[in-house]
């Protein structure tokens, strides 16, 4: 039995990167924003700083999630920006859930 590589369910749509629920999280997150900082980011979803800063690093290297640092006043500070292939992936990714929950709906 073969797999197709990209089969007709909308499964087939959704981001392995974005669909983690901590990741899945933070995307929807800065999605609402142009540019948001880090504690606001991490209280938000909930998490620690180095779960923050883990799932922020596997979002960078794909590409979604743009890191910047600066200060204000002397207090460093780090922001965080989906990219435009973030903003991008993320429409695809929700699109591909509620197709999936229509589908899954049973005609109501």
């Amino acid at each position: 039995m073969t797999e197709t590589h990209h089969g007709a369910h909308p499964r087939h749509a959704l981001d392995e990167v974005i669909h983690a629920p901590v990741r899945f999280s933070i995307v929807a997150t800065l999605a609402a924003a142009d540019k948001a900082e880090f504690a606001f980011v991490r209280d938000t979803v909930e998490v620690s700083d180095s779960v923050l800063s883990r799932q922020v690093t596997t979002l960078e290297k794909a590409g979604y999630v743009a890191v910047t640092k600066g200060y204000v006043g002397k207090r460093p500070r780090t922001w965080l920006a989906l990219t435009p292939a973030g903003r991008a992936a993320f429409a695809a990714h929700c699109q591909a859930l509620r197709a999936i929950a229509g589908d899954g709906a049973g005609g109501a």
